[in-house]
């Protein structure tokens, strides 16, 4: 009897690894995602909410949240950051730091998915809930920056009641904006990919 050769143990699997934050392709995913907020974000500039500081509707907010979701902190970050500078430097002549840092947070918190959901999952109710689910928190956090830092420096701001009116309306629209709107474009962008085994 002929002994066979034992079989040779199975090494690991191995896991696919994500793209570089600063590959070529998300570089160039970061540079859509400023022009695209910037550019959009524009014509809603002049949509405000009356008696309020100046707070704008943005339902492009959800912009720098899918890019975040989707390609990562780098991305999301400065497509907020950059993209409000722009926006805000076109539309009124002006930037304003600390909303331009709030917005950055706005698109670096959902990144948070770009980690933890897998691919997989994004146009599934997991992906879809935890899109909504970040750009709700990130809304709150990124405002919530901005309003602290108004009042903070006295950017226009001296009381803590001015404060929580400019925070409250900004917050919520963006939130609303976010959690509906993300999701549908985190699907679609699914959806038109499909059967592609990588990113942008």
């Amino acid at each position: 009897m002929v002994e066979q050769p034992p079989s040779p143990t199975p090494g690991p699997v191995p896991v696919a690894q994500k793209e570089s934050l600063l590959s070529t392709k998300n570089l160039v995913a970061t540079a859509i995602g400023i022009a695209l907020y910037a550019a959009l974000t524009i014509p809603f500039n002049v949509f405000t909410i009356p008696g309020v500081y100046d707070v704008a509707i943005r339902p492009t907010v959800a912009i720098p949240i899918v890019f975040g979701f989707i390609f990562g902190p780098v991305a999301g970050f400065f497509s907020g950051f950059i993209g409000n500078i722009l926006s805000d430097q076109l539309s009124f002549g002006a930037f304003f730091w600390n909303w331009d840092l709030g917005n950055g947070l706005i698109g670096l918190i959902p990144a948070i998915g770009y980690y933890v959901i897998k691919r997989s999952d994004w146009a599934k109710t997991r992906g879809l809930a935890a899109t909504a689910i970040l750009a709700i928190v990130a809304s709150v956090i990124g405002i919530g920056f901005s309003a602290l830092t108004d009042l903070i420096f006295q950017i226009g701001l001296t009381t803590v009641g001015a404060a929580v009116a400019e925070f409250i309306p900004a917050a919520v629209t963006d939130a609303i904006n976010g959690a509906i709107i993300a999701p549908i474009l985190l699907y679609t962008y699914v959806r038109s990919t499909a059967g592609r085994a990588r990113r942008l």
